[in-house]
């Protein structure tokens, strides 16, 4: 094989948020430099879509997904088999996938181009099928393909840890194919909006639709051990086999009280908390039983706002004093 192919390395862009090439003789490949570098705008943004998910769905949690500065993002954590790793790979993944599918359907990829998806058999006779949709199937099958050969050229020695949380990442990042649920959407066209035509196509859905389900994946997340074969098993069999669509995780998740990067725990002291709230975000637990500090804070906010015909508003400029709480 010609050593002017090369390959994207997504390991090190789902957790770095750049993109870069490796030589390599074995698959997956690009078919170009060119479409190397094509893929790199959306692989980006698309890990920096999943990074500003995950701190959205665990902003009141002690662990709120911050990222730290090195060469991984979310720190330590996604190399350890925790349940924040689970969430961590199944959600980059996610992001990875929405973003390249996107990048497909406006144009921005030489290897792709727009949703060659069937028409819904349920859709209306005389309604159009053939818009413009997200190119789903490539952007799932380019993703697994590449991250998949990454994890298992590794060859760990079989029944050890590290071939163990491998096996859960790919498990995990399999966790994100309900990314492939995508929903019709369709446009009217005509004179004076008659709709006298109408065009439909697939269209991915949400990315905080995809958070959400992945975060209910999180909560409800299986614990497993691999066995001597080299198989991931679950841990308590008392508990039912995971599905594919289920997040699974070896390691019980550290203590993100305190600080410790070792672990890439970045501690709670210092959080904003809720004082009358009896959930993950109150005061009580955020903040571990330490206890907390309220500080008084001068918020100028528009008040008395009046509408004058035809056609300004006017407000006023308000001050008032407001009490926050911050983990000691």
């Amino acid at each position: 094989m010609s050593s002017e192919w090369k390959r994207i390395d997504y390991q090190n862009v789902f957790w770095n948020g750049n993109l870069r090439e490796r030589r390599g003789t074995g698959r997956p490949k690009t078919s170009s430099r060119q479409s190397a570098e094509d893929h790199m705008g959306p692989v980006g943004r698309g890990v920096r879509m999943g990074i500003t998910e995950c701190q959205w769905q665990f902003i009141t949690r002690r662990w709120n997904c911050s990222t730290v500065h090195n060469n991984t993002v979310f720190g330590p954590k996604v190399k350890t088999g925790s349940r924040e790793a689970a969430f961590t790979h199944a959600i980059g993944a996610a992001g990875v996938v929405h973003s390249v599918a996107r990048a497909c359907r406006e144009g921005q990829l030489s290897t792709c181009g727009c949703s060659r998806s069937g028409r819904p058999r349920e859709l209306r006779r005389d309604w159009i099928w053939g818009g413009c949709g997200d190119n789903l199937e490539y952007a799932w099958g380019s993703h697994k393909s590449f991250w998949t050969y990454l994890e298992r050229e590794k060859n760990y020695r079989r029944g050890s840890k590290e071939q163990g949380v491998s096996l859960m990442n790919i498990h995990n990042n399999e966790a994100a194919a309900i990314i492939k649920k995508s929903r019709v959407t369709c446009k009217c066209h005509g004179v004076s909006g008659s709709c006298s035509l109408v065009t439909c196509w697939q269209q991915i859905a949400h990315f905080r639709e995809i958070g959400d389900y992945l975060k209910d994946k999180y909560d409800g997340g299986t614990e497993v051990r691999v066995n001597r074969r080299g198989r991931l098993q679950i841990k308590d069999p008392r508990f039912n086999k995971p599905t594919a669509n289920d997040l699974v995780y070896l390691d019980d998740s550290p203590n993100y009280c305190i600080r410790n990067l070792s672990v890439g725990s970045l501690g709670t002291q210092g959080r904003p908390c809720n004082r009358t709230s009896p959930g993950m975000d109150g005061c009580n637990l955020m903040c571990c039983g330490r206890g907390y500090n309220t500080q008084k804070t001068t918020v100028r906010e528009r008040c008395d706002c009046k509408f004058h015909w035809c056609c300004r508003v006017e407000c006023k400029t308000c001050e008032r004093t407001m009490d926050t709480y911050m983990c000691k």
